[in-house]
């Protein structure tokens, strides 16, 4: 854990009640889902969303301590009309080192501008792995209220889950102490209609299946797992790695590194792993939620973000042709 984060809102208690905007404003958009009533059932259909790391590079959260800002550059406030209007996403997920020094009313006018966009904040993951399964009591304390401050934060964005990642050895002690302290974080979230969704990573969450025993452990509704397309690119298996985790997932990133030509004029393929056959596989387990790009290569991320867009589209259909 990164004690020395400068974060203020994590260091200050955050009202856990947000404005009636948050909490009522677009309910089925912000579970993710674009929902359509027809003869007494709600229809599901998909939507892409912007993982704001993507603009990392483009995005100027503090004007202090600076470079001269790139000629494109975007403050937060403007990510979410730039998500809507110019790439053509439904929503945000974001990051803690994106809020680094931010208070209250800086959360609040982000997601008032999010809530104006149409482009709603959905997930706020940390940034920094966390250490819960650890033997020191004190270090465990402090890594419970990091994360609740986390989960509060979110709720203040109007989020419905936050994105965590768990440090730790594959042992029993581990597991147990990590059951013990997520059981705590999760006394806040569910108060706060909050979920917690954990990501894969080395150590004791590497392996889905171990995944998935802790999840269940813990128990609730609250709680699920948070797949990556390309930590599941790095799994034996892949596909296998997606089809064990999805069914317990409400947002999944949809990450991306390299593309190259396709065959047809116009077209681009994905290079490291087939994003298409990575959305297909989630489909067929029945996942419904969310994809949130991110591009993660070192060329233009606005083109990478719209090629990624392209090849899921190409699986999951236009949501703006729809409109």
């Amino acid at each position: 854990m990164n004690a020395s984060l400068p974060v203020r809102w994590l260091s200050a208690a955050v009202p856990e009640k947000a404005s009636a905007q948050a909490t009522e404003e677009s309910p089925t958009i912000r579970r993710g889902l674009a929902c359509v009533r027809n003869f007494g059932y709600i229809a599901t259909r998909m939507l892409l969303t912007l993982t704001a790391n993507a603009l990392r590079a483009r995005i100027v959260t503090s004007p202090k301590g600076r470079a001269k800002p790139p000629a494109d550059a975007l403050a937060l406030t403007d990510v979410p009309r730039f998500a809507r209007e110019q790439l053509g996403l439904h929503g945000l997920t974001l990051s803690t080192n994106l809020l680094v020094g931010a208070d209250i009313g800086k959360l609040d006018s982000l997601r008032d501008a999010a809530d104006k966009a149409s482009c709603p904040c959905l997930v706020l993951t940390e940034s920094e792995p966390q250490v819960f399964g650890g033997m020191d009591d004190g270090q465990g304390d402090a890594v419970i209220e990091r994360v609740i401050r986390v989960v509060r934060a979110a709720h203040r964005l109007g989020c419905n889950s936050i994105g965590l990642a768990l440090v730790g050895e594959d042992d029993e002690d581990t597991f147990d102490n990590t059951v013990e302290r997520l059981r705590s974080v999760l006394s806040v979230a569910e108060r706060l209609e909050v979920n917690v969704l954990l990501q894969s990573h080395k150590g004791l969450t590497q392996d889905p299946e171990r995944l998935t025993d802790l999840i269940k452990k813990v128990g609730g509704f609250r709680i699920g797992t948070f797949p990556d397309f390309e930590t599941a690119s790095k799994a034996a298996d892949p596909l296998l790695h997606l089809r064990r985790l999805s069914p317990y997932a409400s947002a999944i990133t949809a990450s991306a590194v390299s593309f190259k030509p396709g065959k047809k004029p116009g077209v681009s393929g994905h290079d490291a792993y087939d994003l298409a056959e990575y959305v297909k596989t989630v489909i067929a387990v029945g996942y419904q939620g969310t994809l949130a790009i991110d591009y993660r290569g070192s060329d233009d991320p606005a083109a990478g973000i719209l090629q990624t867009k392209a090849v899921l589209e190409s699986v999951v259909g236009s949501e703006d042709a729809e409109e």
